[in-house]
């Protein structure tokens, strides 16, 4: 079956406008060598360590699309500039268009471009930590760790997370697609009220203001 596919694929153009080849993704460079395929069996191996990660992630019952999203931002299967230009997408420019100052990652857009890292240290403040931000997206999340905080707090902490992310994602394309700016400030005030809708609808005995909810947001998770 599998000669059987190859050989029909082969006389099926694909490209038009240069030759079809094969592609090794286990590599950026597109090409087959041992040691990427080691890595590629680690990562794997890696994941299954961590498979705790996406089981407490699709624990949290928030709204399903923000699941999804950050499914995709812990796989790193998101749309990022350089994840399309390693699935050969023709990508003008791969640098951050929060800052452009660096190559537009997962780990360098949600974590460590200088427009966000704002917003993190002051969130972490909420909890006391001040340990440095991971750039990878398993690790950081990690970092919200529910031993940290208990009971509903300790949700509430994954579920920022979350916010925080789904809410920079948002701003990032509609500063790409709709030439609107990205400011790290709306960014905050945004995710403190989507955290807060969602406190509304999946806390059952939730009732408090927004104006009361934002105006001390720190003692909520302590």
């Amino acid at each position: 079956m599998a000669i059987n596919f190859l050989n029909d694929i082969e006389r099926q153009p694909i490209q038009m406008h240069r030759r079809d080849g094969w592609v090794w993704r286990g590599d950026p460079s597109g090409h087959y060598t041992a040691q990427s395929n080691y890595n590629l069996l680690r990562e794997e191996t890696a994941d299954g360590i961590q498979d705790s990660v996406y089981h407490e992630l699709w624990k949290l019952k928030v709204p399903l699309k923000c699941t999804i999203f950050a499914w995709r931002l812990l796989r790193d299967r998101l749309p990022t500039k350089i994840n399309l230009h390693r699935r050969q997408v023709e990508v003008s420019d791969t640098s951050c268009p929060l800052c452009r100052n660096a190559v537009e990652d997962a780990g360098h857009l949600f974590f460590h471009c200088r427009k966000v890292t704002p917003i993190w240290w002051e969130s972490s403040s909420w909890v006391s930590q001040s340990a440095a931000f991971p750039k990878d997206p398993k690790m950081h999340f990690l970092q919200h760790d529910p031993s940290m905080v208990d009971g509903l707090r300790a949700k509430r902490w994954k579920w920022w997370w979350i916010v925080v992310t789904w809410t920079i994602w948002k701003q990032r394309n509609k500063l790409i697609f709709s030439n609107d700016f990205f400011d790290s400030n709306k960014v905050m005030d945004d995710a403190v009220f989507l955290l807060w809708t969602w406190l509304r609808n999946l806390e059952k005995d939730f009732s408090m203001h927004f104006n009361q909810w934002s105006s001390n947001i720190s003692a909520r998770f302590m």
